[in-house]
């Protein structure tokens, strides 16, 4: 009984002194202290109910079970405690790190009526992948009583994981201009701005006083997010400018908005794609910018923390494309969900590596006669995908942030071979003379460099003109890639070296 007493009252023991009590993260190293403190508790759990389980076999007297049904009470209310203390994006950050039972268990804390956390948020914060998961395990009222306190435009980023029925209800409970905004902010595309825009907008006239602004303005309890300017509009709702906070709190009173308000804003239309929007904020360093329709009224913003997500989303999926992986992929997803997600391409490299390997088989005799060259084959192919990759990830970094136009294509293929010959004609005599160092052969030393520089030319063609093609025909240019670029230098790389080798060495 001592031992199940100890671990009752084992609250604070094993943990960091600066995880206990009321935390809320707000920083990543927070968030990992709250994620290191609630894999703790769900380990005690863990063995309280075994030894629960073990006592219970073993006939053990009731005083026992009760001292164990505290223990795991205590367990309970502790992470509890910690839950209603988090913010939606540490709760995210927490389940995303979470085996899938583990996950579960968190989740049924975090979605429940006494949990003080917005569980409609934390869905809100976390990946496509875990949200898609977790959604699949609640039933209709659950995800309605998740979702009901979200705006339209919260709404409208969560409405493709949630069924069609959740949906019409949550519209039920939304009003006539507000039902309006998420219809509208459906129908766009998910990567337009029309998709990420806030309708949270506070609009004001250019014929009043900058004192009557900051009365409208007390008015409120809280300004939107993200407010760093006032949008000026005529009375059709047309866009005219915008009046900056700094300008309103330091200009007198008196002055009249269209004295001190700007005009010349960079304005977004709904269909924009959300990629360039957010080089735009880069460039221009905004907070906030108004979207308008065809014919310029204002319908909505975006803001610098939509922004900020579209940047991440674009960064991981070109990272995810390069490696082969078609979507976003939960690392605790079940078995067959990762199987399908990475098979394919793997399956397409098994292809192109069988056809390198058929390439080189052709020229059995060669090898056969001069054994060194099957050693030496792999540094030629191994160096020209390198040198292809570092082309392949600048084009494609290029083509992101729109630097390749028809009239420098030119110049950057010119620049790109004439870099991958100058590094392959150094590269070309360090490595010839390793062969001639290891094989005794001098005329060895000619076919290696002429083979590296040769194939370092074709991966930097190939890094080169496969994303441009495929952003030519609307595709992504980093899906792909890689692969063509691997199939490209190895067979490429074993025909050159292995041919050049046939016909000078033997």
């Amino acid at each position: 009984m001592a031992e199940n007493l100890t671990e009752a009252t084992e609250v604070k023991n094993g943990l960091p002194e600066a995880a206990v009590g009321n935390a809320t993260p707000r920083d990543p190293e927070d968030a990992q202290r709250a994620l290191d403190r609630v894999q703790f508790m769900l380990r005690r759990a863990d063995r309280v109910e075994s030894q629960a389980r073990r006592h219970n076999q073993g006939g053990q007297e009731e005083r026992q079970q009760i001292v164990e049904n505290l223990a795991h009470q205590q367990n309970e209310a502790e992470l509890r405690h910690l839950l209603d203390h988090l913010h939606p994006a540490d709760a995210a950050y927490i389940l995303e790190a979470l085996p899938l039972v583990d996950r579960q268990s968190v989740w049924q804390h975090i979605k429940s009526e006494q949990c003080l956390i917005d569980s409609g948020e934390v869905l809100l914060e976390l990946s496509d992948s875990v949200r898609e998961s977790l959604i699949a395990t609640m039933d209709t009222d659950e995800l309605v009583s998740a979702a009901e306190d979200l705006d339209a435009d919260e709404l409208a980023d969560l409405a493709p994981d949630l069924p069609q029925e959740v949906i019409n209800e949550l519209q039920q409970g939304l009003s006539i201009e507000e039902r309006e905004q998420l219809r509208a902010a459906m129908s766009y595309p998910e990567d337009s701005v029309g998709a990420r825009m806030d309708f949270e907008i506070l609009t004001i006239r250019d014929d009043v006083s900058l004192e009557v602004v900051l009365r409208y303005l007390r008015r409120f309890d809280a300004l939107p997010e993200q407010t760093d300017q006032v949008f000026v509009v005529d009375r059709d709702e047309s866009l005219k400018g915008s009046l900056p906070l700094d300008r309103l709190l330091l200009n007198e009173p008196d002055t009249l908005v269209v004295d001190v308000m700007r005009t010349d804003l960079l304005t977004l239309q709904p269909h924009d794609d959300a990629g360039e929007a957010a080089q735009a904020f880069e460039r221009y360093d905004l907070v906030s910018a108004p979207v308008v329709d065809r014919l310029g009224k204002l319908i909505g913003r975006l803001t610098v923390n939509e922004v900020v997500d579209v940047i991440r989303e674009e960064s991981d999926e070109q990272a995810l494309s390069k490696a082969g992986l078609r979507e976003e992929e939960d690392v605790f997803a079940p078995l067959k969900d990762s199987i399908r997600n990475r098979a394919p391409w793997l399956m397409l490299n098994l292809v192109t590596a069988s056809v390198a390997a058929y390439v080189a088989s052709r020229f059995e005799g060669t090898v056969g006669h001069i054994v060194i060259l099957a050693f030496l084959m792999s540094i030629i192919a191994g160096i020209g995908g390198n040198s292809g990759n570092q082309t392949m990830t600048l084009i494609i970094r290029a083509i992101a942030l729109n630097r390749i136009s028809s009239g420098s294509l030119r110049t950057l293929i010119v620049k790109e071979l004439s870099v991958s010959l100058t590094i392959g004609l150094l590269g070309g005599f360090v490595a010839g003379g390793f062969a001639y160092a290891i094989s005794g052969r001098i005329a060895l030393w000619p076919v290696m460099a002429c083979a590296m520089i040769l194939n370092m030319l074709v991966g930097a063609t190939v890094g080169m003109v496969v994303p441009i093609l495929r952003d030519r025909f609307g595709k992504d240019p980093a899906i792909g890639s890689s692969v063509l670029l691997t199939f490209a230098t190895d067979t490429l790389g074993f025909f050159i070296f292995l041919g050049l080798a046939t016909i000078f060495l033997v």
